[in-house]
């Protein structure tokens, strides 16, 4: 008989985690890429931030 070792709940939840956040991170890539307003709006906001020193 074999036996069938169980991950730890840790390492599921760790790896549920990371799928999660790539998921995300996936989503919001797609999205900032179909939404040329939020592209040009962070673009025109990056100037005015450098400039604060």
């Amino acid at each position: 008989m074999k036996t069938y070792k169980k991950p730890a709940a840790s390492k599921l939840l760790i790896r549920y985690d990371i799928e999660l956040k790539n998921l995300l991170a996936s989503d919001l890539k797609s999205f900032m890429d179909r939404n040329p307003f939020l592209a040009s709006r962070k673009q025109a906001i990056a100037p005015h931030t450098l400039s604060v020193a």
